[in-house]
């Protein structure tokens, strides 16, 4: 028994906006578009009646077609647009039937669709990365002096901000809008027929059997004429509110490549602020959490970071569906065999990983709790050797960068054999080293002190819009 793709084995996607702009209704509607600007394109150009466009128009609705009939037709010919046409050809008007698919190539159809149903996503993608980045920008500016500890390679490095912190995840996010900004503005219309030469619009130029009087043209016009079928491109992209594409990119997938790059890169711009949730909010670091965690099947006590988890499995799947489109750039001839049918699948799952990546990263914001006080107290789990960088620099303008150095480790080792703060230790080293003398320890081994440009850095990255 058929069943369709309910999202059972995909929580990421399952009921995000994107969900609904990919599906298989949401394809066949975009073909129907395709399908229908065309026609409608023809009659501005006058290549079909008015009237054909308007037919076609009318009948170009997904919920007239059986899409899993139409999947099962497409194994024949190797793609859906062949046996839609077919039914769709049958449903309009008799008069308007030789009218529709009129010159055109499946993969015009199915590449035009597929750029249809990438923009329609795209919308709601740039909408969640909005809230994400609106979200995140107010836990910058209310935690811009909030201190808590740096980690490189996985320790205690220098003391930050998490302003700082939180301003790094904007940065990402809005450069994830911006790029898909750009793709979304640049993805172009398909036409080309058969092999890209546009030629089969030119030979169905001939007079129209249906009444002339509402088609397009120049009076005294017999058809006949020269058919400017670089009008009907761009007409055909206008239509569709799609951009003019220069030649036809049967072969030249462009398109496909910065879309690819474009998604993958929002997923770990996103994947970015989830891993930083993940780590923090372990047990035993108890900095951020979720606000409304999801539950466990076993443990009752658990409040599972859920949005940042399904973020990062996003981030961990985007970068081989993208490697798998760009895979097919180098394709054979005017048209493929093999390297466009590869991309459809991984394309649509890129958009869906995304889709739903941007909506729980807008969730996970908006829901994060930032605890200050474990940051606080968390920093002090190395008894100040987090500050060790800052006094090496003051040391070293007293007693020598090599000298400095020598002392600090040493006084490092005994604050961690003897579990005791390091400043206790280099009182000691003080008297043992005149020309450290007179330095203020409790000021220097604060590590909310040593937090450097956060603040400001915080500050500049806010600026941006």
């Amino acid at each position: 028994m058929y069943e369709s793709d309910a999202g059972l084995l995909a929580p990421g996607r399952a009921g995000s906006p994107a969900e609904a702009t990919t599906g298989d209704s949401a394809f066949l509607q975009a073909m129907l578009d395709a399908e229908a600007a065309l026609t409608r394109a023809q009659s501005a150009c006058g290549l079909a009646p008015a009237e054909a466009g308007r037919a076609v128009t009318r009948t170009a609705d997904a919920d007239r077609f059986d899409v899993r009939d139409l999947a099962l037709r497409a194994r024949s010919g190797g793609n859906p647009v062949i046996p839609l046409v077919v039914d769709l050809t049958a449903a309009v008007p008799e008069d308007a039937r030789p009218y529709v698919h009129r010159g055109a190539t499946s993969q015009d159809i199915l590449d035009t669709a597929a750029m249809l149903v990438a923009s329609r996503t795209l919308t709601t993608v740039l909408d969640d990365l909005e809230r994400a980045a609106g979200e995140v920008a107010r836990h910058a500016a209310t935690h811009r002096d909030t201190q808590m500890a740096g980690r490189t390679l996985t320790q205690h490095a220098v003391p930050t901000t998490f302003g700082l912190k939180a301003a790094g995840w904007r940065a990402l996010i809005l450069d994830a809008r911006d790029r898909l900004s750009a793709v979304r503005a640049s993805l172009p219309a398909q036409l080309g027929g058969a092999a890209g030469t546009l030629a089969a619009f030119s030979a169905f130029s001939a007079p129209s059997p249906i009444a002339q009087e509402d088609t397009p043209g120049q009076e005294g016009d017999d058809g006949q004429g020269e058919v400017d079928l670089l009008a009907l491109v761009a007409a055909y992209a206008h239509e569709l509110g799609l951009a003019e594409p220069v030649l036809p990119w049967h072969t030249l997938r462009t398109p496909i490549a910065d879309l690819a790059g474009a998604l993958a890169f929002t997923a770990g711009a996103l994947g970015k602020m989830a891993a930083d949730v993940l780590t923090l909010s372990r047990t035993e670091i108890g900095e951020v959490e979720e606000e409304e965690g999801g539950d466990s099947s076993a443990l009752p006590h658990k409040a599972n970071p859920v949005h940042a988890t399904l973020i990062a499995a996003a981030a961990r799947r985007a970068p081989g569906l993208a490697a798998t489109l760009y895979g097919s750039l180098p394709a054979e001839d005017e048209r493929p065999a093999g390297a466009w049918h590869a991309e459809w699948e991984p394309l649509r799952d890129l958009l869906r990983l995304v889709g739903g990546a941007a909506h729980d990263g807008a969730a996970l914001a908006a829901g994060l709790r930032v605890v200050p006080y474990t940051m606080r107290e968390n920093l002090q789990l190395t008894d100040g050797l987090i500050v060790a960088e800052r006094l090496a620099a003051v040391f070293a303008d007293r007693i020598g960068r090599a000298r400095a150095r020598e002392v600090l480790a040493a006084a490092a080792e005994r604050a961690h054999s003897e579990t005791t703060d390091l400043a206790d230790v280099l009182f000691d080293v003080l008297r043992e080293e005149p020309e450290l003398a007179g330095l203020d320890l409790a000021e220097l081994t604060d590590p909310t002190r040593y937090t450097g440009c956060a603040g400001p850095l915080t500050d500049r990255a806010l600026e941006r819009r």
